[in-house]
């Protein structure tokens, strides 16, 4: 299943669960361990310990698109068993719209898809019962990923996904009303992108050959001066 099937099958799970599935009381679905959605860029960086530098302009228009990529576990650091291999935070315009967390498939090994649903519930309430998955092509394949658990509330959206290899699990949560127009200027940046691709295409020849033209003129000045017939 393809990156699109994927996003279009977690809106038709959340489209389904939008009647009745809500969190238990107490839950709090606004946030991620202390990582609050709808946060700004600053005070994330500063919580996960990151820097600046790494973070990412995915685009830069119609909304500013940035992100960066958390390990809780430093490399070669023992200290502490972590099941989290990573987490990448999504912002729309400064703001935390997106969480995605991979979970270390060796860290996980062994466990269910009930294990990791317990887990979960434990801050953010019993998952919803999901429609059932159209059937798959045995011919496919791609990388499966299928959704095995849904948290939300009218402001928020937890999406437990597990893929087929592994097999691996990855938590997702949104703040929903920051994913919406993020979404919507994520598709508007790439038709802009695709419209503007051949003068942008254009436009790197005509620099390359300024280039090589200035390169020429120098050993043109420097082999003219010395040059004995």
């Amino acid at each position: 299943m393809t990156s699109l099937g994927v996003v279009v099958r977690v809106f038709a799970v959340a489209s389904y669960l939008v009647s009745g599935a809500l969190p238990a009381l107490g839950a709090d679905l606004s946030r991620y361990r202390d990582f609050q959605l709808g946060a700004g860029l600053s005070g994330i960086l500063k919580q996960s310990g990151a820097n600046s530098s790494q973070v990412k302009v995915i685009h830069r228009r119609p909304s500013l698109i940035q992100e960066f990529e958390w390990r809780p576990q430093p490399f070669g650091s023992s200290a502490k068993t972590e099941a989290v291999q990573d987490v990448t935070f999504s912002f729309v315009d400064g703001k935390l719209f997106r969480i995605v967390v991979n979970y270390d498939r060796y860290e996980t090994a062994g466990l269910t898809s009930g294990d990791i649903i317990e887990s979960l519930s434990g801050d953010y309430g019993a998952t919803a019962a999901l429609p059932v998955p159209a059937k798959r092509d045995s011919r496919d394949y791609a990388e499966q990923e299928e959704v095995i658990g849904v948290w939300q509330d009218p402001r928020h959206r937890f999406t437990l996904t597990r893929t087929a290899y592994g097999p691996s699990y990855r938590l997702t949560g949104v703040m929903t009303q920051l994913e919406t127009p993020a979404q919507a200027a994520i598709a508007e940046a790439g038709r802009l992108d695709d419209l503007e691709a051949p003068q942008r295409a254009a436009a790197r020849v005509a620099a390359e050959l300024e280039i090589e033209r200035i390169k020429l003129e120098k050993s043109r000045a420097a082999n003219k001066a010395k040059f004995k017939p």
